[in-house]
């Protein structure tokens, strides 16, 4: 069964007409400049129309969505507030998917739900099929607007005045002819209009104009797509009399099965441990394995760590589905080995987090050794929030992992990484003397006012270094307002008041 909502031709070309004018502003924002104070700017811009014209279609909101809006909003402000060529990317990336599936929740005629696989098939859906369907609309709406929409008598009038534009044109040419040489003053003005067309590059104009035109009709097809749906009803094969019935597919797991299993991988996992509790806890003191140095020790077994831990959460998840199936008492035997997992990979990851700190205690911080450092705490809240279920079946897990990876990721936007790892490579470099210099001078931005403050406490030593980057990146002084960024344009002058001091 399919359903469509009735277009209406007024609020179409309205929403036709901010489409566009949105798609213009998206050009100017972005057409050769790098995000910036722009991409708040946009973002917000963009749900002030969506919301605006699909506000009919808008669901009831509750708290979550109000926390995915702050987290859209809060990720769209790291183009203005950081400088991190990591997360730039990344966001560059995460931030449409997050925006395109909150549209999805919100407008969607499924109405799926926010923690469910149905909302990413409801969002592919939108995209690929429900927007593209309106892009004969938009010259749907145009015809009836300029032809059909106006009565003949305003035909008539439009269409004199561009006669008469036509016929004024040689006119203009012979009398601006005759007055330029009627007036010196008159002549130079004119002489300036061809230096200002030789400003607009006609590539650049094209490019703007195409820029703004296509993504006019994908921004108004895209929000149409939610205004005037085509309800697309699923199939049911109804089996005939006499066949028989198909039963819908549910996947589980056999309780025997999952406890053998549970059985088979903790005995090895309590032997790991018990092994690893003889040096765990003692190899900042130097208790370290015979015949291991520290940078052995670190580098020893940690990927290794890191993917059995994996295993063993996705071992639990799938654990979690022989629960319903089980009788009371092997249902007790069960959940204990699924306890002694949870214990064993917390063992793992804080085996694999403290060769990680000896390693970069040898060798320094980076931004891979922070970014592992952050995805083993992140495993290991996944891990406790996993134990929770085991014992109350009724706490909805995947909802706490869905809010628990949201703010996990705006929370390491915000964390300050850069900052972070020259701090401690600079404590590390006054405990032992070494010092990455070259390594710490390519961090981002926000780092150089810290840079800066060391190199003056120990006798420029990061001049050179310093005098490079000003030197590579002169060319980012100079922001358009578009581009803004503050932590870069607070580097740069901290960094241009060091290089005049430091002559």
């Amino acid at each position: 069964m399919e359903e469509k909502v009735p277009v209406i031709p007024r609020s179409a070309l309205s929403a036709l007409a901010a489409a566009l004018l949105l798609a213009i502003v998206h050009q100017y924002l972005f057409f050769g400049h790098k995000p910036g104070v722009s991409y708040p700017i946009f973002v917000v811009l963009f749900y002030c129309f969506m919301l605006y014209y699909a506000k009919d279609q808008l669901r009831p909101l509750k708290w979550f969505d109000y926390v995915w809006l702050a987290a859209i909003f809060l990720l769209a402000m790291t183009f203005v507030l950081f400088s991190s060529w990591f997360f730039f990317g990344l966001n560059l990336l995460v931030l449409p998917v997050l925006i395109l599936l909150h549209m999805t929740y919100l407008l969607s005629y499924r109405r799926p739900s926010w923690s469910g696989i149905q909302l990413i098939g409801a969002a592919l859906e939108h995209f690929f099929a429900q927007g593209p369907r309106h892009w004969p609309t938009v010259f749907t709406v145009i015809r009836k607007t300029g032809g059909e929409g106006l009565k003949n008598e305003r035909k008539q009038v439009y269409l004199k005045v561009l006669a008469g534009l036509l016929l004024s044109f040689p006119l203009l040419l012979i009398v601006i002819s005759l007055l330029s040489s009627a007036d010196g003053v008159f002549n130079q003005i004119l002489n300036k209009f061809p230096e200002l067309l030789e400003r607009i590059s006609f590539s650049e104009g094209f490019g703007r104009t195409l820029w703004s035109v296509v993504l006019g009709i994908g921004l108004f097809s895209y929000l149409w797509g939610f205004v005037a749906y085509k309800r697309i009803e699923r199939q049911v094969i109804v089996p005939k009399e006499g066949e028989p019935r198909m039963e819908p597919f549910e996947f589980t797991v056999d309780p025997v099965i999952a406890t053998t299993v549970l059985t088979a991988v903790n005995a090895v996992y309590v032997l790991f441990v018990s092994v690893q509790f003889s040096y765990l806890f003692g190899a900042w003191e130097g208790a370290l394995p015979q015949g291991s140095t520290y940078a052995d020790y670190a580098r020893s077994g940690f990927f290794e760590l890191i993917m059995v831990t994996s295993i063993n959460f996705g071992l639990l998840l799938l654990s979690l589905l022989a629960l319903p199936r089980a009788k009371a008492r092997l249902l007790t035997v069960i959940r204990t080995l699924l306890y002694i997992l949870v214990l064993c990979s917390v063992v793992m990851l804080y085996s694999a987090y403290s060769r990680l700190a000896l390693y970069e205690e040898a060798y320094g911080y980076t931004e891979i050794r922070f970014l592992v450092h952050a995805f083993m705490i992140f495993l290991g809240l996944l891990l406790i929030l996993a134990a929770v279920r085991i014992s109350k079946r009724e706490f909805p897990l995947i909802k706490w992992y869905v809010v628990l990876g949201v703010l996990s990721y705006v929370f390491m936007n915000y964390i300050g990484m850069d900052r972070i790892i020259a701090t401690q490579n600079i404590a590390r470099y006054e405990a032992s003397g070494d010092i990455d210099a070259p390594y710490l001078s390519g961090l981002s931005w926000e780092t150089v006012p810290l840079l800066i403050d060391f190199s003056k406490q120990n006798n420029d030593l990061l001049k050179q270094e310093l005098s490079d980057k000003w030197s590579n990146r002169r060319g980012e002084a100079q922001q358009e307002w578009p581009s803004f960024n503050v932590a870069q344009y607070r580097g740069q002058q901290a960094l241009q008041e060091y290089m005049n001091t430091a002559k």
